[in-house]
C-alpha cells in the first residue's frame, strides 16, 4: 500500500482511489442515521484494549463513541473532505482515505464496523467491485476471533413499499451511485448467510432494523422475530419520526408484516454480526458443516450470540432491551412484561371500515371511563394504547405533566389525534366526509357519552403542544394520500369545467345554426320584397295612392 499525503492533517493518509472533491456527509439522507440502539450494541461488542476499524461513513456520535472507547481506532473513508474533517476532529484517530480494495491494514482488527454497508467503499477511480468481492476484502481485515458488524439494506424491505418516491430518487442531487444491479447482492437473509460463509465468517446473530433504512430505531434478532410479537411492541417498530411522502400507513402495513412472521424477510435493513474463526487446522469432516450448525457453534463460544441482546429499541427518550419474558429499560431498569391486546387505533379503524358504530361507541365509552375512574394516562393516544377486551394499557411511558389535565380535555386530545390521523390516512368512516378534524372530534366525544365543546377542543390542542406532539401534519410534508386527494379534487374541477365548456360549445353551435337559418330567411324575404316592388300591381298602387296622400296633407294644412 503506497501512502501519500497532500496538505492533510497528520493523521490522515491517502492510500489510493480517494475522491478529492466528493463528500458522503453532504447529503444526510444518504447515510444511515444510527443512534442509541447501535451505540448500545457496539458497547457490548467493544473489545477491551483491542483494535477497531470503522469502514465507510458513520454518524458523528457513533464515531466519537468508538474513538473514545477503543484502545486503537482507525477509520477508512473514500471522501477526502470527510477524512480531513474527521482527522481534525479526532487528532488521535488514524484516518485512511481511499478504496477498500487497496487498503492494506498490515495487522487485522479485533472489531470491524461497517454499519453503512459496502456501497460507499468504492471510488470513481475504478469500476465498483461486486458485493461479495467487497465483503471478502472487508473480511480480510478481521482478525481470527474478531468480529464484523455489517449493515445490508434490503431491496425488498417494507419501507420500499411505503415510500411514494422511487428508491433511486431518495438522495439529493449531489449523491452518486457507483453501480446498478449487482447479482451477488443478497436478496434475502439466506443469501446474506451464504455470503458471510463464503467470506470465511461465522454468523453470530443477525438483526432486522426497523422502522426504515434511513433512521433505524429498533434491532430485532431472528430468534425474536420467529415468535408472535405483541402489538404493543410492533407499534414501536412501526413508528416513524419524519413524515416523508408515503404511499400507505406505516403502522398498519408493518404490523401486518410482523403478524405474518415476515419481519426478517421484509426488514428495511439487516445488521449482521459475524466472527472469523480462530486460525486452527480442522479435519476435513469439520469443514463440511452447514451454516445453521456454524451459527449454533458460534453462539456457544465465549462472547458469542448468547451475550448479544435479543432486541433493542428506542421509545421516546428511553432505550429498551427485549428479554425472553418482557423488556427492561437500559441501563439498569427492571424487567417488565409487555402489555397484551390490540392497538386501539387499529380496532377503531377496522370498526369504521365496517361502519360498526356500536363497537366504536362501546370502545370510546370504555376509554372515557378509563381516563376518569382508573387514572388513565392523559398523554397516550389511540396509536399508543392497547386494549385486551377488558382494560387499556399504555405502550409508552407517561409524560411528565405539571398537573393532571381534566379527563374531558384528555379525552378530546386523544380523540382529536385519532380524527386527524383518520382523515390524513384517508380511511373510510361512517360520518360525513366534509367534517373537519375538530368537528369529527366532537362527534366522537358525543359517541363516548361526554359533552364537549370547541373550548375543550382548543384546550386539547394546547395540551398536545405542551406534550410536544401536535396532531397537525406539517404543511411542507404532505402524505401521498394528500396529493391523491388534491389531484382528485383538481380532476373533478377540471371535469366540471370541461363539461361546462362542452355545454357552451353545444349551445354556441346551436345558436350559430339558428343564426345561419335566420340569415337565410332574411335573404329570402329580401328577395321576395324586391320582386314584389318590381311587380306592376305594386307600381300602380304606389301611383294611385300618391294623389290621395297629397290631398290628405293639404287637408291637414287647411284644418290646422
Amino acid at each position: 500500500m503506497s501512502v501519500r499525503t497532500n496538505e492533510a492533517p497528520g493523521n490522515v493518509s491517502l492510500i489510493g482511489g480517494e475522491m478529492l472533491l466528493w463528500s458522503d456527509m453532504s447529503a444526510v439522507a444518504g447515510v444511515t442515521d444510527w443512534r442509541d440502539v447501535a451505540l448500545e450494541l457496539i458497547r457490548r461488542l467493544m473489545p477491551a484494549g483491542g483494535r477497531v476499524l470503522l469502514v465507510g461513513p458513520h454518524p458523528q456520535p457513533l464515531v466519537d463513541e468508538v474513538a473514545e472507547a477503543a484502545g486503537t481506532a482507525a477509520v477508512l473513508l473514500r471522501s477526502y473532505p470527510d477524512a480531513c474533517a474527521l482527522g481534525e476532529r479526532h487528532p488521535d484517530l488514524a484516518v485512511y482515505c481511499g478504496r477498500l480494495e487497496v487498503f492494506d491494514a498490515g495487522e487485522p482488527y479485533d472489531l470491524v464496523l461497517a454499519l453503512d454497508g459496502l456501497m460507499r467503499t468504492h471510488s470513481a477511480e475504478a469500476p465498483a467491485s461486486a458485493w461479495r468481492q467487497s465483503l471478502a476484502a472487508l473480511a480480510g481485515l478481521v482478525a481470527p476471533g474478531g468480529r464484523l458488524v455489517l449493515g445490508v439494506r434490503n431491496d425488498l424491505g417494507v419501507d420500499r413499499s411505503l415510500e411514494a418516491r422511487p428508491a433511486d430518487r431518495e438522495c439529493g442531487d449531489d449523491q452518486w451511485a457507483p453501480h446498478g444491479f449487482d447479482p451477488s447482492y443478497p436478496g434475502g437473509p439466506d443469501d446474506l448467510d451464504r455470503g458471510l460463509e463464503a467470506a470465511g465468517l461465522n454468523l453470530l446473530r443477525c438483526y432486522a432494523a426497523y422502522p426504515d433504512r434511513q433512521a433505524p430505531r429498533a434491532l430485532m434478532s431472528r430468534e425474536a422475530l420467529r415468535e408472535d410479537l405483541p402489538d404493543a411492541l410492533t407499534f414501536t417498530l412501526s413508528a416513524r419520526e419524519d413524515e416523508r411522502m408515503l404511499a400507505a400507513d406505516p403502522l398498519r402495513l408493518t404490523r401486518l408484516v410482523f403478524r405474518h412472521r415476515l419481519g426478517d424477510q421484509l426488514a428495511p435493513m439487516w445488521l449482521a454480526i459475524a466472527t472469523r474463526p480462530p486460525a486452527t487446522e480442522k479435519p476435513p469432516a469439520e469443514e463440511m458443516v452447514t451454516s445453521s450448525a456454524t451459527e449454533v457453534s458460534a453462539a456457544e463460544e465465549p462472547g458469542g450470540a448468547a451475550e448479544l441482546p435479543l432486541g433493542l429499541f428506542e421509545e421516546g427518550a428511553g432505550l429498551y432491551e427485549l428479554l425472553p419474558a418482557g423488556v427492561r429499560r437500559l441501563p439498569d431498569g427492571e424487567e417488565q412484561p409487555i402489555p397484551g391486546g390490540r392497538v386501539v387505533e387499529e380496532i377503531l379503524v377496522d370498526a369504521c371500515a365496517r361502519e360498526d358504530v356500536a363497537t366504536v361507541r362501546e370502545l370510546l365509552s370504555a376509554l372515557a371511563t378509563w381516563l376518569e375512574d382508573e387514572d388513565g394516562d392523559p398523554s397516550a393516544g389511540t396509536d399508543s394504547l392497547v386494549h385486551d377486551g377488558a382494560r387499556f394499557a399504555a405502550i409508552a411511558r407517561p409524560a411528565d405533566l405539571p398537573e393532571r389535565p381534566d379527563p374531558k380535555v384528555a379525552l378530546c386530545r386523544i380523540l382529536r389525534r385519532f380524527a386527524v390521523r383518520l382523515l390524513a390516512a384517508g380511511h373510510h368512516h361512517p360520518w360525513p366526509w366534509p367534517l373537519e378534524a375538530d368537528q369529527l372530534t366532537l362527534t366522537l366525544c358525543a359517541m363516548a357519552g361526554r359533552e364537549c365543546d370547541q373550548k375543550d377542543v382548543d384546550q386539547a390542542r394546547k395540551l398536545d403542544v405542551e406534550l410536544g406532539r401536535p396532531a397537525e401534519l406539517a404543511e411542507h410534508t404532505p402524505t401521498y394520500r394528500d396529493l391523491l386527494r388534491g389531484r382528485d379534487r383538481l380532476a373533478d374541477q377540471l371535469a366540471a369545467a370541461l363539461a361546462r365548456i362542452a355545454r357552451l360549445e353545444t349551445k354556441l353551435t346551436y345558436r350559430e345554426r339558428e343564426l345561419v337559418k335566420t340569415k337565410a330567411r332574411l335573404r329570402r324575404s329580401r328577395r321576395k320584397a324586391g320582386a314584389y316592388r318590381r311587380s306592376l300591381g305594386y307600381r300602380l298602387t304606389r301611383r294611385l295612392s300618391r294623389p290621395r296622400k297629397v290631398a290628405r296633407r293639404v287637408m291637414r294644412l287647411l284644418s290646422g
